[in-house]
Formats: C-alpha cells, sequence, structure tokens
C-alpha cells in the first residue's frame, strides 16, 4: 500500500474482524480523535489497561493503529482502513453510478460489480434481474446490433460473454431474431 509506514499484509476481512471487538472499536473511535497513549485511553475507556494494551496489539498487527516513534502513543492508520474499503468495494456512490435506482439496487450492484465490471452472475432470481436490468442500460432503445457488438458490450463486464447474452434474452431485457438483437425490456434512462 503506498503512502503508509509499511506494506499492507492483512486482508480486509482480517481489518474488519478486528475492529468486530467492542472494545478495540471503541478504542479505534478514540485514536480517530487523536494520538493517545495505552495508559490514556483506559483511562477515558474505562477499561483494564492491560487488555487496551493487549487490543492496540491486534489493531497495530492489522495495520489500524500505529505506535508513534516514542514507543509509547498510537494513532489510527486512516490510509489503511481506507485501503480496506477501496479493496472490497469502489465507493459507495458507485452503485448510483453504476445506474441504480435505488438503495435496495445499489446494494445488489455494489456486492457484483468490482471497478465496473461483474465479478459472478448472482444465483438469486431477484438479484440478477437487477444486475442484468444494468447491463441492459448499454443498450440504446430502437437500435439494432448484430452479435458481435452485443458480445463486445457484454463482454466489457463480463469475461463469458455468451452466457451474460443468453441471460439478457431469457430474462426479457433484449431479443433476437436472425442474429440481430435489441433492448425489449429494463428502465430507460432519460
Amino acid at each position: 500500500m503506498v503512502g503508509t509506514e509499511t506494506d499492507m499484509t492483512e486482508h480486509p476481512d482480517d481489518i474488519l474482524r478486528a475492529l468486530a471487538d467492542p472494545d478495540r472499536l471503541r478504542i479505534a473511535g478514540a485514536l480517530a480523535s487523536g494520538e493517545a497513549a495505552a495508559a490514556t485511553l483506559a483511562e477515558t475507556l474505562d477499561l483494564p489497561l492491560a487488555r487496551v494494551r493487549r487490543h492496540l496489539t491486534r489493531l497495530a498487527d492489522a495495520g489500524i493503529a500505529r505506535l508513534q516513534p516514542d514507543r509509547r502513543t498510537y494513532r489510527l492508520d486512516t490510509e489503511t482502513l481506507r485501503w480496506a474499503a477501496e479493496q472490497v468495494g469502489p465507493p459507495r456512490d458507485a452503485g448510483i453510478a453504476l445506474g441504480a435506482a435505488n438503495e435496495d439496487e445499489e446494494a445488489v450492484l455494489r456486492a457484483f460489480f468490482r471497478d465496473g465490471r461483474l465479478i459472478e452472475v448472482p444465483t438469486k432470481a431477484s438479484k440478477r434481474r437487477i444486475v442484468l436490468e444494468r447491463i441492459a442500460l448499454e443498450f440504446e432503445p430502437g437500435a439494432r446490433y448484430d452479435e458481435r457488438e452485443v458480445n463486445a458490450i457484454v463482454g466489457a463486464f463480463f469475461n463469458d460473454h455468451a452466457s451474460l447474452r443468453r441471460y439478457l434474452v431469457d430474462e426479457g431485457f433484449l431479443d433476437r431474431a436472425a442474429g440481430t438483437y435489441w433492448r425489449v425490456g429494463g428502465r430507460l434512462d432519460v
């Protein structure tokens, strides 16, 4: 990870696990206000000093807290948290940028897209329809596309363009005849 004191060795899941403990989360929250020594954190949070030191070690191991050069105070490493958030998905507004109409759709799109690409086709029909509707937005209503053009459009989202093309037809977003495809379903962006 660029810009931090050490390279990121933890997986984002490990970082989240480190924050899953209520006391560690309280300690990280206190560090968000500014650097602090273990004794100060123990007093502020009304926790035993030994427990605070143990939690600080775990937070430091995960890269969330950094021991300062004085070897007494810790600071929250916001870059580690930012890095973990970037690894698990695009920024919060990306669902809307992908074409989500509401928070439920946004959650589905954020779960199944990374950097504008579909990571997997959802098995649950309701989620699959949301994903397919987003991809259908790439097809201009009234325009005709040959199979090569359809493959290029859906291939920009997913490597298995044949399966995705078939899903779009089967779910009623595209229709086809004589090697030509056109959009027949989905929301219209105006």
